[in-house]
């Protein structure tokens, strides 16, 4: 079935995944088990040294997993095709958050003594994991301004040693994008490998297997599951041969599987991505216009606003603009605590993608852990707020907002 070419996202989400079970069960079956049995002896043996782990142990595989990981690799694929013109295959390899995966991701490319090249403004705890855990193993951490194509070869050439080359795009909180077809392009010309963050974005978005990428990561916990009910987290390659040995390796060694019961979540949350980012991009769109023109409001960071420094980056390689924005009001840190107080169709907590509409302040919450003065460089200043806009009715957003940013303003 992952083969089979569906022109449209929501029959794909529907149909992708492999309902293997043998009760006719019309959902995919949620494999609670911790291991699973074998006839014989031989079959045992046959399973081991076989390339499907669905079958095997849960921390190696679950046939749960794999229909989730089968519907990931067909968005991410959709449409694209190979350097001989066939049909895209990807692998995913499904985790219990988005830092296990992102764990995976990092240790499978990288060992002491390599360099990772990055860039300013990303999600706290990826920055986190970066300068705190790698360089504890001895892998070199370098951010950038990777807008600077120069800089970017410069820092190159400088570090031989530079094996994966990171970018998070759309970035959370201050959704600074960046091309990923000509970062990749010159990372090809080095012989270094290209991981993209996803997740603002989704595939339904920006693919950036298309663009060049040779991994894609998720939290898929934000609007690939879209209700807020589960943890998730996949990383996705192109090199199946490295996806289903090394990587794979690492992802069962560090014990960062996921369970079959969220899974499942995310399965069936998969199911209405394309009529859910419609929603949330249409409702942002309009929030953003809403928040810019407020006089209360000091400045709204939104890629489809044209005053967003990298709007042209993200019109070329996004289908829309992704439904996550950030703003700072006039009155600074005290309006803005005001504000997240004040309203009551938001819904006050971290994380994104979720149905609802969030708000939070990153500078004392998600970005908590990055030293000020970083976080003031990349644009995180102790005023901002970050808004994922849900898939509420329009109006009571507005006026949400509108009584919120009056109470602020006392």
């Amino acid at each position: 079935m992952k083969n089979k070419k569906f022109k449209g996202i929501s029959t794909l989400t529907l149909h992708t995944a492999n309902k293997e079970n043998n009760n006719s069960s019309h959902t995919t079956p949620i494999y609670a088990t911790s291991t699973f049995t074998f006839e014989t002896a031989e079959e045992g043996m046959e399973r081991f040294a076989g390339t499907d782990k669905t079958k095997l142990y849960t921390r190696w595989g679950n046939p749960t997993f794999a229909a989730a990981e089968q519907t990931l690799e067909a968005l991410e694929a959709h449409g694209l095709t190979n350097e001989k013109g066939e049909p895209l295959q990807l692998k995913a390899l499904l985790h219990s958050s988005g830092q296990a995966a992102m764990t995976t991701l990092f240790f499978s490319n990288l060992s002491a003594g390599d360099t990772l090249i990055s860039h300013y403004s990303l999600y706290g705890g990826s920055q986190e994991l970066m300068q705190k855990v790698l360089v504890e193993a001895g892998v070199k951490i370098i951010l950038i301004d990777i807008h600077n194509e120069q800089v970017l070869i410069d820092t190159i050439k400088a570090n031989p040693s530079t094996k994966l080359i990171h970018l998070e795009t759309p970035a959370n909180p201050t959704l600074q994008c960046v091309d990923i077809q000509a970062i990749c392009t010159i990372a090809k010309a080095h012989g270094i490998k290209v991981s993209v963050d996803n997740t603002v974005a989704t595939p339904y978005l920006q693919q950036p297997f298309a663009l060049g990428a040779d991994f894609v990561f998720h939290s898929a916990t934000k609007f690939l599951n879209g209700h807020g009910s589960a943890l998730h987290g996949v990383m996705l390659g192109k090199d199946l041969e490295f996806m289903n040995k090394k990587a794979w390796k690492w992802h069962a060694l560090m014990g960062g599987n996921s369970n079959a019961f969220d899974a499942y979540l995310l399965i069936q949350g998969m199911k209405t991505l394309e009529i859910r980012m419609e929603r949330h991009c249409s409702n942002t769109a309009k929030v953003a216009n809403f928040l810019a023109a407020h006089p209360a409001i000091a400045h709204v960071n939104y890629t489809g606003l044209t005053t967003h420094p990298q709007h042209a980056i993200a019109k070329k390689q996004m289908k829309q603009h992704a439904p996550l924005i950030s703003f700072e009001l006039k009155g600074g840190i005290e309006a803005g605590k005001k504000f997240i107080n004040a309203v009551e169709v938001c819904t006050r907590a971290v994380s994104l993608g979720t149905v609802d509409t969030l708000v939070s302040h990153p500078a004392s919450m998600t970005h908590m852990s990055i030293p000020k003065e970083e976080r003031i460089k990349y644009g995180i200043t102790d005023g901002l707020i970050r808004m994922s806009v849900g898939i509420e009715n329009i109006e009571d957003l507005e006026a949400d907002l509108a009584q919120a940013l009056a109470k602020a303003a006392l």
